[in-house]
């Protein structure tokens, strides 16, 4: 999920609170172990209790102490770069989350008195046997990785993942989730992205707008008369775009129509404004083909 600079920075102040009032439970729980041992022979749950939540604070205690310091690290020395688009801050938290649920299911193993390397023993063959079943699964949480800790893709990005574009909204362990232009979610597995022809337009600082249409071959205009007509119907938006940019070229000539695709390149990327030029294109469009002037 997209966030703003000011928002991350509350929400790094909220995490170094919440890490002192675990640090202060961790060091009670400690300290009533040293000092009152003696309770634990009257009420055994209490000490299997108290044993594994010192044993998941104890490992959620290093586990956010060195996401606070890779983070803080990583803000100073990334000073200019928009901390809402940034991959690595996404895939750092992704990380602590998978480690913070494997110490958690430990710590559970504690509280119900099983041998935990007997169960990381008993838990590493179960995996390895759904490994073999779910491998595709496995390899999208890698590809996951692997995209969040790259700098190709990032969350804002306007991009185009085969037939489906739109702006990434959010890139998960599993999937890329997109916001196309119709304000659709598209999800897009992990594996889909590493295997298809990604088009990134955000990296290009532009937006290429394109409109493909078909014409019978009894349409009277030539493609110079086409091209110089489509021109002119987004003429009064010659500003929100490059003049020299604008083309028409020709797909494919088939039996019974031609199929073109008319392309213009806006420097600034404004989506009010790119629904106002693909509406005069449709317009033109469809008034050639009906054989209006």
């Amino acid at each position: 999920m997209m966030v703003t600079d000011k928002t991350y920075k509350n929400a790094n102040r909220r995490e170094r609170i919440f890490f002192l009032v675990k640090l202060l439970v961790y060091l009670g729980i400690v300290y009533f172990n040293l000092e009152h041992p003696a309770v634990y022979d009257k009420i055994v749950w209490l000490f299997k209790l108290t044993n594994a939540l010192s044993f998941f604070l104890g490992a959620n205690l290093v586990i956010s102490l060195a996401w606070l310091v890779i983070l803080s690290w990583y803000t100073r020395r990334n000073k200019s770069k928009p901390i809402e688009k940034d991959n690595f801050v996404l895939g750092i938290n992704r990380i602590t989350s998978v480690l913070n649920t494997i110490f958690l299911l430990l710590a559970i193993t504690f509280f119900f008195g099983v041998n935990p390397l007997q169960f990381v023993t008993s838990i590493t063959i179960v995996a390895a046997a759904i490994a073999l079943l779910t491998k595709d699964y496995i390899t999208n949480m890698i590809n996951g990785l692997i995209i969040m800790f790259s700098d190709q893709l990032s969350l804002g990005d306007q991009v185009r993942i085969g037939e489906y574009k739109g702006r990434i909204k959010d890139i998960t362990l599993i999937n890329l989730v997109l916001l196309n232009d119709d304000d659709d979610l598209v999800i897009i597995p992990n594996t889909v992205v590493f295997t298809t022809i990604v088009l990134n337009q955000s990296k290009q600082n532009i937006k290429k707008l394109t409109v493909e249409f078909e014409l019978d071959h009894k349409h009277p205009f030539t493609i110079r008369e086409l091209e110089e007509r489509l021109r002119g119907s987004v003429a009064e938006y010659s500003r929100s775009f490059t003049p020299e940019s604008f083309s028409l070229k020709t797909i494919e000539i088939k039996k019974d129509f031609v199929q073109f695709k008319v392309q213009l390149v806006m420097p600034l990327s404004n989506k009010e404004t790119e629904r106002q030029i693909r509406r005069a294109l449709n317009t033109a469009i469809l008034a050639i083909a009906e054989g209006k002037d």
